[in-house]
Formats: C-alpha cells, sequence, structure tokens
C-alpha cells in the first residue's frame, strides 16, 4: 500500500487519565476513564469517544464518496453516528463493539441500504474493524 498520509499522536500521563497531543497540536485533550469503567469521568475525553468520532467522520466520507460513483444526490442534513462500546472479551482483556447509525433523509431505504453497504467496502476503518470488532449497521431515511 502506498501511504498518502500519516497522522501522528502522542499519549503520556496515567493512560486512560492522561493526555493526547497530535504533532501538529491541532489536538491536544486530557483524558479520563469513563466512571462506567471505574475512572472519575467529568469533561475529559477518552479513547472510545476519539475512535467513535474518528469512525463517524472517516464513513461519512467513504458514504460522500460512493453515493457520488452512484449519481445519488445526498441531502445536507446526512448524519453518521457511531457508537464504540468497550467490554471484557473471551481472552481475559478486553474489546470493542460498534454501532453506525447513518441517517439519510430524502432517499428511498432500500438505496440508503445500498449505500451504507458500499461504504462498509470503501471506509478505512471499517476494513480496519472487519473480522475484529463487532460492527452492526443500521440506516434510516
Amino acid at each position: 500500500m502506498k501511504i498518502l498520509y500519516t497522522a501522528e499522536a502522542t499519549a503520556t500521563g496515567d493512560g486512560r487519565n492522561g493526555e493526547v497531543v497530535s504533532s501538529d497540536g491541532v489536538i491536544d485533550e486530557k483524558l479520563a476513564t469513563p466512571t462506567e469503567l471505574g475512572g472519575p469521568g467529568g469533561l475529559f475525553t477518552n479513547p472510545e469517544q476519539l475512535f467513535a468520532a474518528g469512525y463517524a467522520a472517516c464513513f461519512h466520507s467513504a458514504l460522500k464518496l460512493v453515493a457520488r460513483q452512484d449519481k445519488v444526490a445526498l441531502a445536507e442534513d446526512t448524519t453518521i453516528t457511531t457508537k464504540v462500546g468497550i467490554g471484557p472479551n473471551d481472552q481475559g482483556g478486553f474489546g470493542l463493539a460498534v454501532r453506525l447509525h447513518a441517517h439519510l433523509p430524502g432517499i428511498t431505504q432500500a438505496t440508503a441500504d445500498e449505500l451504507i453497504a458500499k461504504a462498509h467496502q470503501v471506509c478505512p476503518y471499517s476494513n480496519a474493524t472487519r473480522g475484529n470488532i463487532e460492527v452492526v449497521l443500521t440506516t434510516s431515511v
């Protein structure tokens, strides 16, 4: 694979209660373990929120690409909402599960389902998670 872009970020401090900073300084976030995982929670982000945000944005771009290729006009209020869950796995560690919901107003349900399936084949996050993380796709119009 020919790499077109590389993102870089560094985590410091106490892991989930530390900080993450991108090499260009655009991301500079304090982290806090959610209360559901025994942490302090509060006004700081966590790795699952960052993953959900990245996956949602990436999938939205993939959706726009396949819609353009299929000559389907997407409404401006099209949205992708991604939920990333974390919990214990069978190997004694932790795993992730993703629920991705696409809201595509103004097109038929059949077209929405077709576009989402195609976007799931194109999206780099979907390709990275395939076979490793359960990803459930849903759509509404």
